[in-house]
């Protein structure tokens, strides 16, 4: 077992230690991991993300005979493997310096003594317990054991927590049996036989068994951002985000919301307002342009229709239009055969991805959805449909004029 240095100060960034082994990469592709008899780096665990550094020969004089430690884990009996992006002088037996990346380290352990003080700013103000929590590069989420969340219970847990953030409130890590634990009333008391339980403690606020690196007064914290709440199997997700994370994330929000609201002309505070009056607008025009559309393709129908002679008591209608999209020849193609009971429509469009539409009158004895497999056989691409109507996407659109030129003949012969 690896003796792990952050255990009593999680402000190690820098240290010594022994190699107790090196492993070579792995035939699954994993890079070469070195074990160390102590170390500061933090492994994934308990929702934490691992630490990143570099680990250097002592007697290194500068940094090109250092190696990065890009991945961190935890075995079962508790050794910790220091996976490397490159070789270095290092041998078994040899004695190294570790440096901890700090940045990343303080991220980490405002992200995680944030995640304290909010799981227990949910139990007391609400009594929802925290099942899970998340550590990821962008934001952090816990889950709870609740059925509903509401913004105003978002708002009181958020409130709350800052309020013991700016306290500044000693955290202190203590070490006690399970049994010395069980009656100190922990916010949650961990599964498995460990005797020794580390616990994290928030003067007069939370205490808490945990193995990550945390802050040494909720100060440190610095701040917590709840962003986004949604409903999840085991309860309600919500992210957040703390420290100089939040200061970034609150940063880029408002950036976004000061670009948007420059497009609008208005302030930040009026966008919903705004947006809400451009989708109704964009709603109304939709629906205008959806009743010329359809006027518009009545008309082309009925000149087509007029066009076009008929042939053994029906009339075939073909034509491929190189500015008109998918959505236009399939609402032509139903106006053509509604206006007449005798009609079968072939068209064709090739703006962007090429498309075809066969459709018919109801009571002609074609297949459409046969026709359209038979013409995507000979031009390639996918497509489909019932018998009274197809579509498809041809791959080659050069050949499609003479395709259906050939259908035309052929429908317009048949009895």
């Amino acid at each position: 077992m690896t003796d792990r240095l952050y255990y009593t100060d999680s402000f190690v960034y820098e240290f010594e230690a022994d190699v107790v082994e090196i492993l070579a990469p792995s035939s699954a592709g994993s890079p070469r991991a070195v074990i160390l008899d102590r170390t500061a780096f933090y492994p994934t665990s308990g929702g934490q993300v691992f630490d990143t550094g570099w680990i250097a020969p002592l007697n290194a004089v500068n940094e090109s005979g250092r190696a990065r430690v890009i991945e961190v884990a935890e075995r079962e009996d508790g050794t910790v493997l220091h996976f490397l992006e490159a070789t270095a002088p290092i041998a078994k037996g040899s004695r190294i310096r570790g440096l901890i990346d700090a940045d990343r380290r303080r991220d980490h352990m405002q992200q995680h003594s944030g995640q304290h003080v909010l799981s227990a700013a949910f139990v007391r103000l609400f009594d929802m317990g925290t099942v899970s929590f998340h550590m990821g590069n962008e934001y952090c989420s816990i889950d709870l054991d609740t059925a509903s969340l509401t913004p105003e219970q978002v708002e009181a847990a958020e409130h709350l927590a800052n309020e013991v953030i700016l306290e500044e409130r000693p955290v202190k890590i203590r070490f006690v049996t399970r049994e010395e634990a069980s009656g100190l009333g922990l916010r949650k008391l961990p599964p498995g036989d460990k005797h020794e339980l580390r616990l994290i403690d928030i003067h007069n606020f939370d205490l808490t068994a945990c193995g990550g690196t945390h802050v040494r007064g909720t100060g440190q914290i610095g701040c917590i951002l709840l962003r986004k709440t949604e409903r999840v199997r085991q309860g309600m997700r919500v992210e957040f985000v703390c420290g100089l994370r939040a200061a970034r994330t609150a940063r880029r929000d408002y950036s976004t919301l000061a670009e948007a609201a420059g497009l609008y002309s208005s302030h930040i505070w009026d966008l919903p307002q705004q947006i809400r009056k451009a989708q109704q607008e964009i709603r109304v025009a939709r629906r205008s342009r959806e009743q010329l559309l359809g006027e518009l393709a009545a008309q082309h129908a009925a000149r087509m229709l007029s066009e076009t002679a008929v042939m053994n008591g029906r009339r075939v209608v073909s034509c491929i239009f190189p500015e008109r999209d998918l959505a236009y020849i399939k609402l032509l193609a139903q106006k053509l055969t509604r206006l007449d009971r005798n009609v079968v429509a072939l068209l064709g469009s090739t703006p962007g991805q090429p498309s075809l539409v066969f459709a018919q009158s109801p009571g002609q004895p074609f297949d459409m959805g046969a026709l359209m497999k038979e013409t995507l056989a000979k031009l390639g691409g996918r497509g489909g449909g019932s018998k009274d109507m197809a579509q498809g996407g041809p791959a080659d659109a050069q050949q499609m004029g003479f395709v259906l030129a050939e259908f035309v003949r052929q429908l317009s012969s048949a009895r």
